[in-house]
């Protein structure tokens, strides 16, 4: 079958921020259940459970090496049964992908690229092949921050194994696939940080091969520039930033990414600037900041970031744990504006940047049916004055209504040059169009 492109950039959430490697069923389910409630009726559909469901020991955000992980007899990983028990008796993710399914939304999984080193050194079989696993695994093919798997070579051998784990992942009623450790290879960066493009290859022919469409998701990043074509044509989503968290230095970073990638936004191909840690995050552990905390964002960097993310078409994946989203994180995901803008608009670029020092202000602009759409950052430490010369975007000497997106109010009338006070690392978001 040929994939279904996703034509507008996936919105959900991932358990990464929250419980990393120690996500359990009874937590996917809660998320689930908060998202189905207030999050639905606004284009979030997407639960991610992230890394290491496989291992039965995970109690937090560290990975513990060379561990016992959960595998069949053809060497493709199982859920632990002990973090989530409905996957006993062979079930696997099947019971959870269905009570998503049930509430209307869509079940995704992380993966590392390859095959488990526990699979290689046993030498299990691969399933509907004549080849096993330690013909298939490539012993120089590691992951730098991950002692679970070895890379695949380049053989027959390696395309069964993919279809085999797909061919599972299909009948588990998988929507997404996170694969890791392929966007950007660290552990070769000195040879080709781009080394497993032929395995991103045969994961693309394995979704395509398994008869279930699939959104795929690459990581981690940041992904090269040169490599954009090649992304496009096999995954929808890459990364193009390193693990992003709640500091304003990366947060920063960020707008030099998306100027590099604003060509590449397109219908089914959607750079990713990685998850929004908004609200409850770190709940197993301390991860870029105390254990158990809300964003360390002040509001006007979460509103730096959302509009940022929402202006470029980034994917959406929420970071922090929902239920305890308080009324100001949940305002800001379900601005009806906002998603429209985010589903809808094209040609984001940025329109202008005055910095010095890493301080001052930029200005993103895109297009809406009728209308474009502003977002005007301070990046400075202290509040300022943002400028938009609206006859640079628009004709001049016409008078424009602008609504504030977050305030979620009129503003009035303008003509050529529209002005905002904005706070530091703050961000103003606005719908411009043109008066009847």
């Amino acid at each position: 079958m040929h994939r279904k492109l996703a034509k507008t950039p996936p919105m959900g959430w991932n358990s990464w921020d929250c419980f990393g490697a120690a996500v359990t069923e009874k937590q996917l389910r809660e998320n689930a259940d908060y998202m189905a409630k207030y999050l639905k009726p606004y284009g979030w559909e997407y639960i991610v459970c992230d890394i290491q469901w496989y291992e039965p020991k995970s109690k937090d955000n560290d990975y513990n090496n060379f561990t016992e992980l959960t595998i069949d007899e053809y060497g493709r990983l199982l859920p632990a049964e002990n973090r989530f028990p409905s996957a006993k008796n062979g079930r696997g993710f099947k019971d959870i992908a269905d009570y998503c399914h049930s509430l209307g939304l869509k079940f995704g999984i992380h993966i590392m690229r390859g095959i488990p080193r526990q699979a290689v050194h046993a030498d299990m079989p691969v399933k509907n092949s004549k080849y096993s696993a330690r013909q298939i695994a490539h012993h120089f093919s590691i992951c730098s921050w991950n002692t679970d798997m070895y890379g695949l070579r380049n053989t027959q051998g390696a395309q069964d194994y993919y279809n085999s784990i797909f061919e599972l992942y299909a009948q588990w009623g998988i929507d997404f696939i996170k694969c890791d450790d392929i966007a950007v290879t660290e552990f070769r960066k000195w040879d080709n940080p781009y080394s497993a493009s032929y395995e991103i290859e045969m994961i693309r022919k394995a979704i395509d091969y398994c008869g279930r469409d699939m959104v795929l998701s690459l990581s981690p990043g940041p992904a090269e520039i040169s490599t954009a074509n090649h992304l496009g044509k096999n995954a929808n989503m890459w990364r193009i930033t390193g693990d992003f968290w709640d500091h304003w230095d990366k947060l920063h970073n960020m707008f030099d990414r998306c100027f590099l990638w604003q060509n590449e936004v397109k219908t089914g191909n959607f750079p990713d600037c990685d998850m929004l840690p908004l609200g409850r995050l770190s709940k197993n552990g301390v991860c870029h900041g105390p254990q158990n905390r809300m964003t360390q964002f002040t509001k006007p960097e979460q509103l730096t970031m959302m509009s940022l993310w929402g202006i470029f078409r980034s994917p959406l994946m929420m970071g922090g744990n929902m239920p305890e989203n308080d009324e100001w994180t949940l305002a800001l995901l379900t601005n009806e504006e906002y998603i429209k803008m985010h589903k809808t608009s094209f040609g984001a670029h940025q329109h202008y940047r005055n910095e010095k020092n890493g301080r001052g202000s930029i200005i993103w602009i895109s297009n809406g049916k009728g209308c474009k759409y502003a977002a005007l950052f301070n990046t400075k430490d202290a509040d300022d004055t943002v400028k938009l010369d609206l006859s640079q975007i628009l004709m001049p000497d016409e008078n424009y209504t602008i609504y504030d997106i977050w305030n979620k109010k009129t503003l009035g009338s303008f003509k050529n040059t529209f002005k905002a006070q904005i706070p530091p690392h703050g961000a103003g978001l606005y719908k411009i169009t043109k008066m009847k």
